[in-house]
């Protein structure tokens, strides 16, 4: 008997859809980005068919075009609580912690996305989603009027709470449940100009730093980029000019390989924006506020533990070396440096798997003839020598602390860029989440696992037969 209820899939893909489709309205330059994307990507195929046959025997070709990222940023507990509830609905749970105040920003992070294989093929949208620390506002008076302006507004419409809760209650949504939902759902991440403080508390707390006034002092939490996915991010940087857009100076992530690892991302640089402060006297007043960017990104094989613990040596030797300025005055610098020390990181699909540096899923090969060995664990190199197993990248759905701080400092400006005392605080950013955050590198080894399982096991069939 089929559910009466509408898939979390489909939920997800017309939700992401409807934010594309907002986005691209709200900032006109995002739909610039995914013309530059659809051209690159386009021509990469065309010259790499090894690439669009690994791409096509994956099926990452059907996902390509609709993947999509977005971002934003929540004040209280409350209001985290709540987004993982409305984003259970679209079958996203919280993946991975990233504590951002070693860079500098005063937040620390998850990313709501599809965990299981069949779903991330159906629709990978994530949001990557922080939250804001307001005890590292060392100004008590300051930090008080932040949480007073937090605890005043409501960023979830009283008809998406119901279907939230309704969801809950019966397990699902009907038809036109789930289009009201995707509605209401949208409202809570639509830009709002007018803003909900003064234009000095406003000022105050940008000067703490930028982020604070962005998270506080407005509605809602606003989408502040939406990011598709292309498969040459060198490209794209190199043509952002000819459509109008200046880049930022510098990719974030690793430097371009022959096998690209984890993720580089670039964006264009947050617009300005007229927002309308309310006064005392109950008039408007007019002002400017920067947040809102572009960004666009190239997704690599995920790295094991070993994998991600050589790259984060790695990175931290580039950077006691050199960091990179956020106006590009040191850039080739950097990127010189960048690429010299990864040199120590193997640049081949084979090396990555057998010094365990990275995960594969396992395919097995039905005309291949004879096996030579038994298939089992123990013999999985000699049977991927015969022909009789075969492996591709797993794609790296996540995110970098370091990349992800990178972008948001460079679209906030120069004008702080505070040392906190890094407090990493994973146990207070669960319990205002309400769940534990999944494990990233578990969901790999068990994709990565259960591939070589299904693989060995077909293997053993044709054996017997």
């Amino acid at each position: 008997m089929a559910s009466p209820f509408v898939s979390a899939d489909t939920i997800r893909t017309d939700f992401s859809h409807a934010m594309s489709a907002m986005y691209k309205t709200e900032v006109p330059q995002y739909g610039s980005l995914l013309d530059i994307v659809a051209d690159v990507n386009a021509a990469v195929l065309a010259d790499d068919q090894t690439l669009a046959q690994q791409l096509a025997a994956s099926d990452q070709l059907s996902r390509l075009d609709l993947e999509r990222h977005g971002a934003i940023r929540v004040g209280t507990a409350a209001e985290l609580y709540t987004m993982r509830r409305l984003f259970a609905v679209m079958g996203m749970q919280a993946v991975g912690y990233y504590d951002l105040t070693v860079a500098g920003v005063p937040v620390h992070s998850t990313a709501f996305r599809p965990v299981s294989d069949e779903a991330l093929r159906r629709n990978p949208f994530r949001v990557f989603t922080s939250l804001l620390r307001l005890e590292l506002i060392d100004d008590a008076t300051l930090r008080n009027a932040a949480q007073s302006a937090l605890d005043r507004r409501a960023i979830y419409t009283p008809t998406c709470l119901a279907l939230i809760a309704k969801w809950e209650q019966q397990g699902g949504l009907a038809v036109d449940d789930a289009h009201r939902f995707v509605q209401e759902a949208l409202e809570t991440f639509r830009w709002h100009q007018q803003a909900t403080v003064s234009s000095d508390l406003y000022q105050r707390l940008r000067a703490a730093h930028p982020l604070i006034s962005d998270i506080v002092c407005f509605k809602g939490p606003h989408i502040n980029h939406l990011t598709p996915r292309t498969l040459d991010i060198d490209q794209v940087q190199q043509a952002m000019p000819s459509y109008g857009i200046k880049p930022k100076a510098v990719i974030e992530g690793p430097p371009r390989r022959h096998c690209p690892i984890l993720l580089r991302q670039t964006s264009f640089l947050a617009l300005n924006e007229a927002v309308a402060f309310p006064a005392d006297d109950g008039q408007l007043t007019a002002g400017t506020h920067t947040a809102r960017f572009g960004e666009i990104e190239q997704r690599g094989v995920a790295l094991t533990a070993a994998g991600r613990a050589l790259y984060d040596l790695i990175l931290d030797r580039v950077r006691q070396q050199v960091q990179p300025a956020g106006d590009g005055a040191n850039k080739e610098h950097y990127l010189t440096t960048l690429a010299h020390h990864f040199e120590d990181f193997p640049d081949s699909y084979a090396a990555l798997r057998q010094q365990a540096l990275a995960y594969f899923r396992y395919q097995a090969c039905a005309d291949a003839g004879p096996l030579p060995v038994a298939a089992t664990p123990d013999q999985v190199d000699a049977l991927i020598a015969s022909g009789h197993l075969q492996y591709e990248p797993i794609i790296y759905e996540d995110f970098l602390p370091v990349s992800a701080a990178g972008i948001f400092q460079s679209n906030l400006g120069n004008e702080n860029k505070a040392a906190y005392a890094a407090h990493s605080n994973r146990m207070a950013f669960e319990a205002a989440l309400g769940a534990t955050v999944c494990d990233e590198l578990a969901l790999y080894a068990a994709a990565q696992e259960d591939s070589l399982t299904t693989a060995l096991a077909q293997l053993q069939q044709q054996q017997q037969t």
